[in-house]
């Protein structure tokens, strides 16, 4: 071969590695890209600690709190012409009704209150439907003394079976067709993990049954707490389609009692944020609801950190 034989192939060879190495940085921005394409800006909500007296005020406080998502501003009771200006307010003002609170014991073992509870069931998933919110929810409830507390029957296939009987004759007697019913995951009752919430789905087997998440309250044991992260995105994979609200609270673990774990103000606690956000943007129009805080201050910076660690990795807060 010749000189300028040697230094074509050379100049060949060069060109070839950087054409190679071009089209590997960009394939490797490829799958980015398309992640980016995939994210959508997070719906934020909590309460508003005001009188709500009409439609319009209600809109001017949300507003006022920097929320594209709301709490039901109204109870079961309100007459259909309420419940209509709300839900028209809500749409002309981009805002998304994010669920109606059903918190009652439907597996009580008094049957007052069972009854009471169900009831509560059936008139809060008809406001839903009513008034267009996502869906309705409430915990499975417990068998113990405690309507949301511990017993020793909650987590037996016995009660799995009064659930899923339970909650199909509240949907089935509802009929809704624009909300689903939901389940609050919780550490002491099913749903207890993303698992035994697919059996739930399976096992009820209706079309307006649906997920509420909520991954603070799985987080349950120092396993748990040190690898929420991981937790949060096993939760999308397995329940994403499926997810229509979320809550958002934060959870800390005391290091001088024995797995002590407890619900803190968001940025206080371990839960990975950054993680939940993330998985959350790659559903659309699913609210972020702020809850459990004791007075408006401690919402407004709860969402502070929301925003701020959204705005760190990228994502945006309608």
């Amino acid at each position: 071969m010749t000189a300028s034989n040697q230094d074509l192939s050379r100049r060949n060879l060069i060109k070839g590695t950087l054409a190679g190495a071009a089209m590997t940085m960009a394939g490797s921005s490829i799958p980015s890209a398309l992640a980016q394409l995939n994210r959508h800006p997070l719906r934020l909500g909590g309460s508003v600690h005001e009188p709500v007296k009409n439609p319009a005020r209600w809109i001017q406080a949300l507003k006022q709190l920097g929320y594209s998502a709301a709490y039901c501003p109204v109870g079961p009771d309100a007459s259909d012409n309420t419940v209509n200006a709300y839900a028209e307010a809500a749409t002309q003002a981009n805002i998304i009704i994010a669920e109606v609170g059903a918190w009652s014991n439907p597996l009580s073992s008094d049957n007052q209150e069972r009854q009471a509870a169900l009831k509560k069931c059936r008139t809060s998933l008809s406001l839903a439907d009513r008034i267009g919110a996502c869906c309705c929810v409430n915990i499975s409830g417990s068998r113990g003394p405690q309507w949301a507390g511990p017993s020793e029957k909650n987590l037996t296939p016995d009660t799995f079976d009064m659930i899923v009987e339970t909650t199909r004759a509240i949907i089935d007697d509802v009929k809704p067709t624009r909300t689903f019913f939901t389940l609050e995951a919780m550490p002491w009752a099913y749903p207890d993990s993303a698992e035994s919430y697919v059996k739930l789905l399976k096992a009820i087997n209706r079309k307006q049954f649906a997920v509420h998440l909520d991954p603070t309250n799985l987080v349950c044991s120092p396993q748990r707490y040190y690898n929420n992260g991981q937790l949060i995105r096993d939760c999308f994979k397995q329940l994403g389609p499926h997810i229509k609200s979320c809550h958002a609270k934060d959870v800390l673990l005391d290091t001088k009692a024995l797995t002590h774990l407890s619900e803190v103000r968001i940025g206080l606690g371990r839960l990975d944020y950054r993680v939940f956000l993330k998985e959350l943007s790659q559903l659309k129009d699913i609210p972020l609801m702020l809850e459990h805080l004791p007075n408006a201050r401690e919402y407004r910076l709860a969402a502070q950190e929301v925003r701020c660690v959204a705005q760190s990795i990228g994502l945006t807060v309608a």
